[in-house]
């Protein structure tokens, strides 16, 4: 643990291991937290939040550029330490890194933004419209891309003067705490950002419910989010949930096969799968179902499992054994439903770690759980659709509203998708991609709030209105 700029131990002395998904090995030990560390942590981010706040924001702002440049030098170690404990391979953990890198940067870039207005009102006089920081906030960060969410939630929560108490994932928090300790290397003050780690239910509740937490952002399952939002709503506290998601993607009949193919492949399999914006459920056109099919097995037969730290692998292990056991479960039950064919894949294999193949399943019924819930693994259900209406009608069918994408030239397919799908982000010939410049959330079951851009700083701030009478 992090609190008030030095590593502690937990109140009660324990600790807990971290594994490398690939081989199932402990790589280190870290304190498990309780309520106790929690307190301790609101403290001393409560005790740092007056002098950081009185900072200008061009100067918190010039703090985080700093660690955007130390996180770029460091950035080869960091990716090391992502892949032993999340397990994705070299060059995707290397590309969160510079990552949370553009995130700090962005939102350095944008710290002259905060400011307030003055309003001429006549008969009365003007008004002053101040924005302040919200005050301590916390920060609950997923295992799937530990580093670049925690710079979504660091970059603006930090420059516009709050403080922060941030739990990592269980499985995922040395880089996260190698991240914050750069923070402070850089020049964020002790007790402005601040790591418990621990689990969800004693730690992330604790933060949930604390009084003294001003507002709280997490990240993760839709399920646990309820939960979140249930444990703030009596202090009332602001509340940012990026929930989970079952992206659908159309593919019309107008694309170029092969190119759009690897394109699927890449961002359905990015990851292992495991991404709230992955491309989780593929419609494609009837009249070229076929051929798109035979392009997609042979692409996704080809990608190679296995250790992250192998130049080689295309896709690594799952992060952790429950997760695991959830895919192949999923999976399980619609081949026995006979809800779907399986093209490639979907058999569990006889070595440590927790791999699962890249799986490919086609003619999945509307009914299969594959496409009812949300797949965080590396699983593509593809169905056929016989028009653009249908398609999107199937796309709406779930109760998550993260992203969807639509892959066609033809501007009234796209003009019909970007009005129809219901989801916080519509992709075009792309999909996956969020810029921290953008915008990103989902509806429905996939949470509330807005990461990203302007908003999520916005969303940092309270206005306070003074007016002088003349």
């Amino acid at each position: 643990m992090l609190i008030g700029g030095r590593r502690v131990p937990s109140a009660t002395g324990g600790e807990f291991d971290v594994m490398d998904p690939a081989t199932e090995s402990v790589i280190a030990r870290v304190p498990i937290g309780g309520v106790e560390d929690v307190g301790a942590a609101v403290d001393a981010a409560e005790e740092a939040l007056e002098p950081w706040a009185s900072m200008s924001p061009r100067e918190r702002g010039l703090i985080l550029h700093r660690a955007a440049e130390m996180v770029r030098t460091c950035a080869d170690d960091l990716a090391i330490t992502l892949v032993r404990e999340q397990g994705k391979p070299l060059e995707e953990a290397h590309g969160e890194m510079m990552g949370f890198a553009n995130a700090m940067e962005f939102y350095a870039s944008i710290s002259g933004a905060i400011k307030g207005d003055l309003i001429s009102l006549p008969g009365i006089g003007e008004a002053h419209v101040y924005r302040e920081p919200l005050g301590v906030c916390a920060a609950i960060i997923p295992w799937n891309v530990p580093a670049l969410i925690m710079a979504w939630k660091v970059g603006p929560a930090l420059v516009t003067g709050n403080t922060l108490v941030l739990k990592p994932a269980s499985t995922t928090p040395l880089t996260n705490l190698a991240l914050a300790e750069l923070l402070i290397k850089a020049g964020v003050p002790s007790g402005v950002i601040n790591v418990v780690t621990g689990p969800g239910d004693t730690v992330g509740q604790a933060l949930a419910s604390h009084p003294g937490v001003a507002k709280i952002s997490f990240t993760g399952d839709t399920a646990t989010g309820r939960k979140v939002a249930e444990a703030a709503a009596p202090t009332f506290k602001a509340v940012t949930l990026e929930l989970g998601g079952s992206d659908p993607a159309i593919v019309c009949d107008d694309v170029d096969i092969e190119k759009v193919a690897s394109a699927v492949v890449k961002y359905r399999f990015y990851n292992c799968g495991q991404a709230c914006t992955s491309l989780k459920r593929l419609y494609v056109m009837d009249t070229i179902a076929d051929e798109f099919i035979a392009s997609l097995e042979r692409k996704v037969e080809a990608l190679k499992m296995g250790n992250g730290m192998d130049p080689e692998t295309d896709i690594g292990p799952l992060n952790n054994a429950p997760q695991k056991r959830q895919v192949i479960e999923q999976v399980r039950a619609t081949l026995e439903s006979d809800d779907g064919v399986l093209r490639v894949g979907g058999w569990n294999p006889e070595v440590p770690g927790h791999f699962y193949p890249p799986t490919l399943i086609t003619e999945v019924d509307p009914t299969s759980r594959l496409l009812t819930e949300e797949v965080f693994g590396p699983v593509l259900p593809v169905v056929r659709v016989h028009g653009l209406e249908e398609a999107i009608g199937q796309a709406n069918g779930t109760s998550y509203g993260l992203g969807s994408s639509i892959w066609t030239n033809d501007v009234d397919a796209i003009r019909m998708a970007r009005e129809g799908l219901r989801s916080g982000m519509v992709w075009v010939n792309l999909h996956l991609r969020v810029p921290v410049e953008v915008p990103f959330g989902g509806v429905k079951a996939s949470g509330l709030g807005r990461e990203g851009s302007m908003d999520a700083l916005m969303s940092h701030l309270r206005t306070k209105t003074v007016i002088h009478s003349r």
